[in-house]
């Protein structure tokens, strides 16, 4: 998966405006305590990212 992809599946399951305040400040422990966005600018692939926020977000399986 690439970040426009995150990025895309992000918006879509939160909307673009809220997509990027919920990346930068819902941290994940899944993610080492990390938010979405220090994740990935950590290199943490976004798909694995992904991973987490459908987990987190409880999202149906056709959002996996």
């Amino acid at each position: 998966m690439r970040h426009t992809e995150f990025w895309n599946r992000m918006s879509e399951a939160l909307g673009s405006g809220y997509a990027e305040v919920w990346a930068e400040q819902y941290v994940m422990a899944e993610l080492g305590g990390r938010t979405a966005r220090e994740a990935l600018d950590a290199g943490v692939q976004p798909k694995q990212v992904w991973a987490a926020v459908w987990r987190a977000l409880d999202l149906p399986a056709r959002d996996r």
